[in-house]
């Protein structure tokens, strides 16, 4: 069995994408599987250290704005549909799968057109773009949330799925989580706050968090926060100018990314993060304690409908 997986960006289009070849690989030894993404996310970075092979085409996002920027992306992007269809045809896949996001446009579109099956994953209660413009074209359509399946009416076929995580462990005994605490150099005797924007981190989280440092608010319990790569340079500059040093902060850790975020979230007593589809069904599988932050700005306020999700779940 051979398969495509596109996924780009973020985190959360490309661990859904892992979860997914995990499994594959997991029903089936011998499977062959080839990631498509692009060489500027994280992909880059997470794919070859999941084990698996990528390639990468010509894909952007695209604005409903007329200008020189914009249409320099969209050609980029059509350039990016022959390059799919190239490496479609020399893979030949029985199955090419997609977890959202502006890479697929390109990748379903070229393996439709090659008369190659085809299914997407859509993580977020309120459905993307490219999930939407790609529905007519796409074999299968599997979703986190039942309240995307009304909001998908041109699908051929949708399936519930909820989203594929690589959480693996539910729980952590006492032992366990005392040494990962003193890994991060946190008094395990006081409870531990996570607190994450996503792989790429979030500004607001940040600098709450940093502020909590300043006001020594933070006496009785200890805060981790995954910065993001290029905002833990950040504050580390602004800390520096200050007379401080990130690493000299009172009952608070702060590093730009973590890896294997899932052990650390079991870990952890209570998580300040935003609510991302694949961060949400985490939270939901280890039945932590959370304060969600959606995301603002983002394409039809999806972060708000996930969280609302988990809290109608909680409240019921």
């Amino acid at each position: 069995m051979k398969v495509i997986i596109a996924c780009a960006g973020t985190g959360g289009h490309i661990n859904p994408g892992i979860a997914i070849a995990n499994k594959i690989k997991e029903e089936n030894h011998s499977a062959d599987i080839l990631f498509i993404g692009t060489d500027r996310g994280l992909e880059v970075d997470l794919v070859p250290r999941a084990g698996y092979s990528l390639k990468t085409i010509e894909a952007y996002g695209l604005s409903k704005k007329i200008n020189i920027d914009n249409l320099k992306k969209m050609i980029k992007t059509l350039k990016g549909y022959s390059q799919a269809k190239k490496i479609i045809k020399e893979f030949k896949p029985d199955l090419v799968i997609g977890t959202g996001g502006y890479i697929c446009g390109a990748v379903i579109m070229a393996a439709s057109r090659l008369k190659i099956p085809t299914m997407l994953h859509e993580s977020n209660a309120f459905p993307g773009k490219a999930v939407k413009m790609l529905a007519k074209r796409t074999d299968v359509i599997m979703v986190s949330f039942e309240d995307a399946i009304p909001r998908i009416p041109k699908a051929k076929k949708i399936v519930l799925t909820g989203t594929p995580t690589r959480v693996l462990k539910s729980e952590l005994n006492l032992a366990e989580k005392i040494k990962l605490k003193e890994e991060y150099k946190l008094n395990p005797a006081k409870p531990t706050v996570l607190a994450f924007g996503g792989s790429q981190g979030a500004k607001a989280i940040n600098d709450a968090v940093i502020s909590i440092e300043e006001k020594k608010l933070n006496k009785n319990y200890e805060i981790l926060l995954v910065a993001g790569q290029k905002q833990y340079d950040v504050i580390k500059d602004n800390l520096k100018e200050k007379g401080s040093s990130i690493d000299k902060l009172d009952g608070i850790k702060v590093v730009p990314y973590i890896y294997e975020l899932q052990e650390t979230m079991c870990a952890a007593e209570i998580l300040v993060c935003r609510s991302g589809a694949t961060t949400i069904t985490e939270i939901a599988n280890l039945g932590k304690a959370s304060i969600l932050v959606p995301l603002p700005n983002v394409s039809h306020n999806h972060q708000q409908y996930n969280a609302e999700v988990l809290e109608h779940v909680r409240s019921s």
